[in-house]
């Protein structure tokens, strides 16, 4: 997937200042995985073998997971797209949409989230947490 998807999505593009994030699912950080990557972006990997380490379990915390993929999805669908070429439209509409402060307060939610995260030392967060 990385050699035949990713990396034709990537020609032409500048790489300088981009990294690439894994989640912790055990297949991501494969010796093999992790050597294709740190080819493409290096120094620029953030995973559990990557250039900055990313806690296996710290997905829940993350800008993507924690606010990107549902806002984005509770958007999409509401045009009800028919077709693949639909979908990645609305996909490209919604998030060229995306408010820069937006972005900002869930970055900022982020901060907050990785400081109790840190405090409690890996250990539990409670519910409160995700809701603020």
């Amino acid at each position: 997937m990385i050699t035949e998807f990713l990396w034709p999505q990537l020609d032409g593009m500048d790489m300088e200042d981009m990294w690439f994030q894994q989640d912790g699912a055990t297949c991501h950080p494969a010796h093999e995985t992790t050597e294709l990557l740190r080819e493409k972006f290096p120094g620029c990997v953030i995973s559990c073998d990557g250039n900055q380490n990313w806690p296996p379990r710290l997905c829940d915390l993350t800008p993507c997971n924690f606010f990107l993929w549902g806002f984005v999805k509770s958007h999409v669908y509401v045009n009800k797209p028919q077709t693949i070429a639909e979908l990645k439209a609305e996909i490209r509409c919604v998030i060229g949409e995306i408010e820069p402060q937006l972005c900002g307060n869930v970055i900022e939610s982020f901060v907050k989230r990785a400081r109790v995260c840190q405090q409690s030392r890996g250990g539990h967060l409670s519910d409160i947490v995700f809701y603020n």
